[in-house]
């Protein structure tokens, strides 16, 4: 099986014959959407639903900037940008780890929440955010995680495989050259 897969990183295929990449993307997009759906057509943006009591809730919050709701107002560039990154993903996806499995997981979750979050930019103008963690403060309010989506969560999860990976390829490079 590693041999096969060997044998696929020295001759990259087709983007659209990457199997494994494109099943992965399916099922991280297909779920953000259908959550996504679920929570705009269940809660409204001033309600909130208590999942677990002073830890986790599902909210219907519209984000029209970036991570941490960064760039505020600004969804039409931020899609822009995503639009060219995905564009710079798919192109350059060999110089990543996309001949192993864990790298194939990486680049789809990656791809899949990128085009997940790239709909929401471009339909709606804003990305729905809904999975809330947050803590109760004695004095009252909360302090919490900003709310993030599926998407969100393919994105980091594949960034964090990506990292991995990539400290595990310069581990033995770095002791090949203290030899």
């Amino acid at each position: 099986m590693e041999e096969k897969e060997a044998q696929g990183a020295e001759k990259p295929v087709p983007f659209f014959q990457e199997k494994k990449v494109l099943i992965i993307t399916a099922i991280v997009l297909v779920a953000d959407q259908i959550t996504k759906q679920l929570v705009v057509h269940t809660i409204d943006t001033t309600e909130q639903v208590i999942i677990i009591e002073g830890f986790l809730k599902l909210v219907n919050w519209h984000n029209t900037g970036a991570a941490w709701s960064q760039f505020q107002g600004k969804s039409l560039q931020l899609a822009i940008i995503s639009f060219i990154a995905l564009g710079a993903l798919i192109h350059y996806r060999h110089h990543f780890e996309i001949h192993t499995k864990a790298g194939k997981i990486a680049m789809g979750m990656l791809i899949g929440g990128i085009i997940g979050n790239l709909i929401d930019r471009v339909a709606y103008q804003h990305v729905v955010d809904f999975i809330r963690f947050y803590l109760p403060q004695r004095g009252g309010g909360e302090i919490g995680y900003p709310a993030f989506n599926i998407a969100d969560m393919g994105i980091c999860i594949g960034v964090g495989i990506m990292f991995v990976l990539a400290w595990r390829e310069q581990a033995p490079k770095k002791q090949q050259k203290e030899e």
